[in-house]
């Protein structure tokens, strides 16, 4: 009987070509907007570049494989939600959205998706457990949601929602399909934007859903044909690069994330702490339940934006910037942007991967005589 391979072989070895004698360890892009196609078209793997491409392939079915389902790639996190919505949302349909989740996906629902009759409704995070799912069609979450890093139980709400006829998306952007697994939690679909951690480099825009629904799967796939969101074959080989890294990668920046947030909890200029990997943590029960790993991410609160600034500006390692998941360590202000419902002084920040001590001596400098 072959014995199964672990999870963190299967990351570097998912997609990689043949191992017949003479080809190429690595899968390559394959840089073309037409394939050779006589005859009967139903008999060809590939018919047309803006149906399908070998190099997506390789990367799809490596994803796919630690997702637990189908995999279609896109041009970035936000076109993979904009390609959920359109596709299995139509007018009159109600949706229901986390009022403290991701701003952008909250701005597409109700850019483009109102306009055309559908009725969107917004929670917070705490108040899923407790909210009436009957007569929602699709209900889009984050957990741990961005910036709050609040988690929700996300088998019991998968229960919750098909009792009523619904569907669940989990966006697991914040802990890719190895630090968390929605689809065998009972999430119908699973959506990551792979410009973040699974990528790791800082360098593409990429994102990805991944079902085990076949009805799902194909709406979304036909939605992703004809609308022509499909990312280059370049950028899909660059994301197939990183994600063979994503195993190694994470276990440095969880545990520099652990050391960090046991540093920041009783720091003096510090308001709050949200990690869910601290036993104080409102989600540490839950995300010990569900999640493989407590993720990279770690939120405190300076309260105001003078200190938030001040602390900011003293940073001599850390890159401040509006991204995360990336081998560099980074930080933000996330009230800068005017769409968060957070403190002036919340501070979001994204552990990379390098040397715990040299982050946490940066770290305390920055906060020094902080008030």
């Amino acid at each position: 009987m072959k014995k199964e391979l672990k999870t963190s072989t299967k990351v570097v070895h998912a997609g990689t070509s043949t191992s017949n004698q003479g080809t190429s360890i690595n899968s390559n892009p394959i840089f073309t907007s037409a394939f050779h196609l006589k005859g009967n078209i139903e008999n060809a793997s590939h018919q047309y570049a803006r149906f399908h491409n070998p190099t997506w392939d390789a990367l799809e079915n490596a994803i796919g494989d630690i997702e637990g389902g189908k995999v279609l790639i896109f041009p970035s996190g936000m076109a993979a939600i904009a390609a959920t919505f359109m596709a299995l949302v139509s007018s009159g349909d109600r949706i229901l959205l986390q009022a403290d989740g991701y701003y952008a996906t909250r701005a597409f629902t109700e850019n483009y998706l109102k306009k055309f009759g559908v009725e969107i409704h917004a929670v917070k995070t705490c108040d899923l457990p407790e909210q009436d799912f009957s007569k929602y069609k699709l209900t889009f979450i984050e957990s741990p949601s961005n910036p709050l890093l609040d988690v929700i139980d996300i088998r019991q709400l998968a229960k919750h929602i098909h009792r009523a006829g619904g569907l669940l998306a989990i966006d697991n952007t914040t802990m890719t399909p190895l630090g968390q697994n929605p689809l065998s939690l009972g999430a119908d679909i699973s959506v990551c934007s792979d410009t973040k951690a699974l990528n790791g480099h800082s360098d593409v825009l990429f994102g990805h859903i991944a079902t085990n629904d076949d009805d799902i799967f194909q709406e979304i796939e036909l939605w992703r044909k004809l609308s022509g969101s499909i990312p280059g074959p370049m950028e899909t080989w660059l994301v197939h690069r990183g994600f063979s890294s994503l195993d190694m990668r994470l276990e440095r920046m969880v545990s520099n994330a652990e050391k960090i947030a046991q540093q920041l909890v009783d720091h003096p200029a510090i308001k709050s702490v949200r990690y869910p990997g601290l036993k104080t943590d409102p989600s540490f029960k839950i995300a010990q339940q569900q999640m493989n790993m407590m993720g990279f991410i770690i939120s405190f609160d300076l309260e105001t934006q003078k200190s938030a600034e001040l602390f900011l500006s003293r940073l001599n390692l850390i890159t401040e910037a509006t991204s995360f998941g990336g081998m560099h360590t980074m930080v933000e202000r996330r009230a800068r942007w005017g769409t968060d419902n957070v403190s002036e002084g919340l501070i979001r920040l994204s552990v990379g991967c390098e040397n715990s001590n040299d982050l946490i001596s940066d770290i305390e400098n920055a906060l020094k005589d902080l008030k």
